[in-house]
Parts: structure tokens; sequence; C-alpha cells
């Protein structure tokens, strides 16, 4: 009975009627002042902003029509070396020449090019159908490079015309010389095999290599030229390296894909 005649006498003082109602200290508004701004500012940048994104691929450089591996149309064993790595030969040159039972086959070129990579040694026996030689097809010694790059089949399509391109070669230190500069020149539509890569690249392992996660697609990049540098290419470093590039050189590129917009994540 005490308490209640204590809180009877609270409401029947007339000091206690008088005072406004605080609803809130400044500092509290103050912070919901700053929450609703920043909301506000989220809100306007989700529909408004840009997100830049890439995706990272193994790349290789190569001329525009890549590779082809020359194979022995016959079995029996090498008795002549006809040509060597690096040399540029035209269509229908000799390559090797072969023994077999009945007489001696000479194996030529398909189409011209530069050898890159020879497999075969003399004395060797070699059966029908084997790889004797590797055949870049570059018919002159001032060819553009390219560089292409295999992509996972899942990122392809985000891949913008004419994207940028930063490769990291890895023949060039980084750190000295920076990334060669490039852009998009086409997309395959469809997913390749290991023996696709393998005959373009003219190389087995590197089909096996680039198909390990999966069938990745071709992106071919073309390389963005600069008459101030000792390689004929654009880096990030104002000269880059004070040598040329050669083909099948290994690098990893980073593609930067179409912009979104924080918003379209939240849409279905």
């Amino acid at each position: 009975m005490q308490f209640r005649q204590q809180a009877l006498a609270k409401l029947q003082s007339p000091e206690e009627l008088d005072l406004p109602v605080r609803f809130a200290r400044p500092q509290g508004w103050l912070v919901l002042s700053v929450t609703l701004i920043a909301l506000a500012a989220a809100s306007m940048w989700a529909v408004t902003g840009s997100v830049a994104s890439t995706v990272s691929a193994p790349a290789v450089l190569t001329h525009g029509e890549g590779s082809y591996l020359l194979q022995s149309p016959v079995a029996g064993q090498v008795t002549a070396i006809l040509a060597k790595e690096g040399q540029r030969l035209p269509a229908n040159a000799p390559v090797l020449k072969v023994r077999t039972s009945e007489g001696d086959t000479v194996v030529r070129t398909v189409a011209a090019g530069r050898i890159s990579a020879l497999a075969a040694t003399i004395g060797q026996i070699i059966q029908t159908g084997a790889n004797v030689a590797a055949v870049e097809k570059v018919a002159h010694a001032d060819d553009p490079l390219y560089a292409t790059v295999y992509v996972p089949a899942e990122n392809a399509s985000t891949i913008p015309d004419d994207a940028a391109v930063d490769l990291t070669v890895q023949t060039v230190p980084t750190q000295q010389y920076g990334v060669l500069r490039g852009h998009v020149k086409s997309v395959d539509r469809a997913a390749q095999s290991a023996q696709q890569i393998s005959a373009f690249l003219g190389d087995s392992q590197l089909g096996e290599q680039f198909t390990k996660k999966g069938r990745p697609v071709a992106v071919l990049v073309r390389l963005d030229t600069s008459s101030t540098t000792k390689s004929g290419y654009k880096w990030s470093s104002a000269d880059g390296p004070p040598y040329t590039l050669t083909s099948m050189t290994m690098a990893t590129a980073s593609i930067r894909l179409a912009d979104e917009r924080p918003v379209d994540w939240l849409l279905p």
C-alpha cells in the first residue's frame, strides 16, 4: 500500500505535468541522420554505379593461324633430318627421310611455316601417323603475334567485344617491365577439346594441361603495338623488355569483363 500511495502522489504533483517529453537525445538524431544518408548513398550507387571484374586464364603467344603437328605417312626408320628447328619452310618442303621396306620416303610440310619443334631423331623407328615435327603457320618473320587465351566456358559469354587484356608473360619480369597490353579480337563459340588445342598449338601436353578443369573456350587477343619499344608491343611500363617476344611463350591473361550494376546482383 505504501508504494501505491507514492505512485498516486507523483501523478497528482502539478510540477511534473508541464515537463516536455524527450523522444531522443541529440546524439541519437545525429546517428539516425547519418544512417539515412548512408542508405540513400548506397541505394544511389547500387542503381547508377558499376563494378569492374576480370577473369584470369592461361595464354600462349602464337601467330594467328596457330601450328600443326606434322605426321609421318609411313612406318620405318628415320635416316636423315632435312630441316632445323626455327627454320621457315614453304609448303611441301622436305623435313626428314624415312626408310621403309619399299624404299625411302621424304616427309614434307603440309603448309608453309616455321619448324618450332622436331620430335624425330636419326635412327629412330617410327610408326605411321607418328608426330615428327610441330610447324607454326607463319610465312614471314614480321608476322604479328597474338595471344590465344583458354577461358573457362562459363566465363566466355561475359567477355565484351574489344575487351582490355593484361598479359603476364612468363619470360618477362613483371616487377621490372610490367604487363603486355592487348584487346580481345574474337571469342570462339564452342569449347575445345584437348585434341583441338594440341592440333592448333602443335603441342599435345598443352592440350592436356588446358583441359584439366574442363573444356575451355579459345579467345584470340590482338596485342597492342608500339613503335617505341624493343618488342614492338605496348607494355604497362614505358619501354617494356629490351628484347623481342617469341611465339609459343606461355603467359597468364587477365581479361576485363563487362561492368555490372550492384542492383543487378539483387535481381533474379
